[in-house]
């Protein structure tokens, strides 16, 4: 027996060590060395945020022993500091094992230097992410004291590597040094978690005359990236908020809760899309994130990803998205593990199924969500009374996706002569803008926001702002003039400007309500740089890049044994929405079509939208033509089923729709509506 007890402890210690999950999770926020205008508010709520996501959300929990927080405004946390962070860095690496999987997330400052090595930066820069003790530029040895260079922390993040361990880095800060405007509005208050290099005592000219020797790079190409992606056994992952020449911004979220607290829009979009498609890869949630940006107007910036984008986040297995959750009942209530992270809102009605396998028809009830919080909900029966007893093993499931078609627009702070001439257009606005449009005051939760800004080149307009109300490019910022026009045709113009906006907006909307549904049919966009070159598919891996010239073509493949029309429409940067196509596929075909050359009028941010609809064999073809709508000018002087929610979204009365997660069975598939995301660049 002693032998037997001998022989099996030796084989217990020669088994290989469990995996583990890791994080190190860094939040900014006060610089002491710097003007208090420049602290931050969200760093230390994102750290919060992810680390309870982490610990109690994540498909692959994190044991709370192993989450790491160092941020400034988070009790018993260390703050981070330079030397915090390097230590930090140093036990992980000491710690790691092959096999583990290492989250790191950094929010707070980013600023740019000139290079330590110029050759090995493009544009001849360092990008620094700024620790709490950040200090000014020494000129002395060429660098910002106790700042973060990238190339640093390349090497960190290398060291963790080199055990085997596979890591996933997110970062919520920007480096840019455009000069971006912002907006007043009362306490919603937005900042930007970019600092000026003249915040750091940098010359003003140290950045422009830095060595450029490296060739730039064709329009075309992937950005480069702010940390470089070295080498090692483990994989590595990178999510960034903003381009180098981006910025990105934290404002209060969710939108319209009450209890609302400062967040980096970048985190909480990402980890929203995380609880809500936790099975999902890195490329499915990083389109994702670009698609909660355009559908929210979150921000104008665009985050960029870098690594093996088909692996699953946290070493995770592939899975669909996540609509229902267990659920106890308790004296009337039932509490769920989700809340507004997942998608969810008080008024939402969700089915109440006896187990998770259950058909949808097999619910036994519904729950209406009367409280929700970030992370749970609360709702109590509606409708026929339920079962009672109520069987063991209940879920709450989502059945619907609800669409809301209206465009909730801030008015402008002050009292300017513009604002007071906005003021004696109400009515006239009202009228216009119709019932989808809804006016809400200075200050308020919105998706638009009218400002006035003095120092622009139109001080007399009302400038149609995001969410954030920053405005960084004014150039491509609709606004209207207020001077040469009276209150009727300053109230028909703006009107005509916000209905023009929310047709575009809303097509997106809808389009992300529906997703790419069941339908078996391949789609692939393509380009060429003029006619006789060969056409290439473009890139999902990151937002393709498109110069004046560039053609665009679409093959899709129908793999399915039934008829599927296709539309595809373009909504650009001018809110313009085109019709491009309309067609049917049949069984097995394969469409080759070309749609467009890119023009130079106006560059930005665009989406191509391409709509697929199961077809009857000898009904007529599904034309969206009708969704069509001219550019907006920027600068203003004087049915039933998928047909009927586009048409609501574009030119109907309703304000609000739902659209079913699932077809039945006997329905065949359900439609679906894919949004691929465009940058349009100039050429040179």
């Amino acid at each position: 027996m002693k032998q037997l007890l001998l022989s099996s402890a030796l084989c217990l210690m020669a088994l290989p060590a469990l995996a583990e999950n890791h994080a190190l999770l860094i939040g900014a926020n006060t610089y002491p060395n710097l003007k208090e205008d420049f602290w931050l508010k969200g760093p230390a709520n994102d750290v919060k945020l992810v680390q309870t996501y982490l610990t109690t959300a994540a498909p692959v929990p994190f044991a709370p022993q192993n989450v790491v927080v160092l941020a400034d405004g988070v009790e018993g946390a260390p703050a981070p500091t330079l030397a915090a962070i390097r230590a930090a860095f140093a036990d992980l690496a000491a710690k790691a094992q092959d096999g583990d999987f290492v989250y790191l997330h950094f929010s707070g400052h980013g600023s740019q230097a000139p290079a330590r090595d110029p050759e090995s930066e493009l544009d001849g820069l360092d990008e620094l992410f700024l620790p709490v003790d950040i200090g000014p530029w020494n000129d002395q040895v060429g660098e910002v004291e106790n700042a973060l260079v990238d190339d640093e922390i390349g090497q960190l993040i290398d060291a963790i590597r080199a055990k085997g361990a596979h890591v996933w880095a997110v970062f919520d800060s920007c480096h840019s040094g455009t000069v971006t405007r912002a907006a007043p509005f009362g306490d919603e208050e937005v900042r930007v978690r970019q600092l000026p290099p003249d915040a750091l005592g940098l010359p003003p000219d140290a950045l422009e005359g830095q060595s450029r020797s490296l060739a730039q790079p064709d329009a075309r190409a992937k950005p480069e990236a702010p940390v470089d992606i070295g080498t090692g056994t483990g994989s590595f992952t990178a999510f960034f908020a903003a381009q180098t020449n981006e910025v990105t911004p934290e404002k209060n979220l969710p939108k319209g809760k009450p209890g609302r607290v400062p967040q980096g829009v970048f985190t909480y979009t990402l980890f929203e899309t995380l609880a809500e498609y936790p099975g999902a890869t890195y490329g499915q949630i990083g389109q994702e994130v670009l698609r909660k940006y355009a559908v929210k107007n979150l921000a104008r910036s665009t985050p960029l990803f870098e690594g093996d984008l088909g692996a699953i986040p946290f070493l995770g297995t592939p899975g669909p998205r996540v609509e229902q959750w267990p659920t106890t009942a308790e004296g009337g209530e039932f509490t769920l593990p989700a809340g507004s992270l997942h998608g969810l809102a008080p008024g939402a009605v969700l089915a109440l199924m006896p187990n998770a396998a259950a058909a949808t028809e097999e619910a036994i009830g519904k729950v209406l969500l009367t409280s929700v919080d970030t992370f749970t909900a609360v709702g109590t029966a509606e409708g026929d009374a339920l079962p009672d007893p109520l069987p063991r093993g209940l879920y709450l499931r989502k059945t619907e996706s609800a669409v809301d078609f209206t465009l909730t627009v801030a008015l402008p702070e002050g009292d300017s002569a513009p604002a007071q001439a906005l003021a004696a257009a109400m009515d006239a606005l009202t009228e216009a803008a119709g019932p989808r449009i809804t006016l809400v005051p200075a200050g308020a939760d919105a998706d638009l926001r009218l400002a006035v800004i003095p120092d622009s080149p139109r001080p007399d307009a009302i400038w149609v702002l995001p969410g954030t109300g920053l405005a960084e490019d004014l150039s491509q910022t609709p606004s209207v003039s207020t001077a040469d026009k009276d209150a009727a045709s300053l109230g028909a113009t703006l009107g005509d400007t916000l209905t023009t906006m929310s047709k575009a907006l809303n097509l997106l909307r809808l389009g992300a309500a529906v997703g790419p549904g069941t339908l078996d049919v391949e789609v692939e966009l393509q380009t060429r740089q003029g006619k006789g070159q060969p056409l290439v598919p473009l890139a999902r891996d990151a937002v393709p890049r498109l110069v004046p010239m560039d053609e665009v073509h679409v093959l899709a493949r129908n793999h399915m044994d039934q008829p599927v029309d296709v539309n595809v429409l373009y909504v650009a940067a001018n809110y313009e929405i085109s019709h491009w196509f309309s067609g049917r596929l049949q069984p097995g075909d394969t469409l080759k079509q070309g749609l467009f050359r890119i023009s130079d009028d106006v560059l930005g941010a665009e989406r191509m939208v391409v709509v697929m609809t199961p077809a009857s064999p000898q009904s007529a073809v599904e034309d969206l033509s009708f969704l069509a709508q001219d550019a907006l000018e920027l600068t203003r002087g004087v049915e039933d089923g998928l047909a009927a929610s586009l048409r609501d979204a574009g030119f109907g009365e309703t304000t609000r729709g739902a659209i079913a997660l699932d077809a039945e069975e006997d329905e065949g598939p359900a439609p679906g509506i894919l949004q691929i995301e465009l940058r349009t660049v100039p050429a040179g």
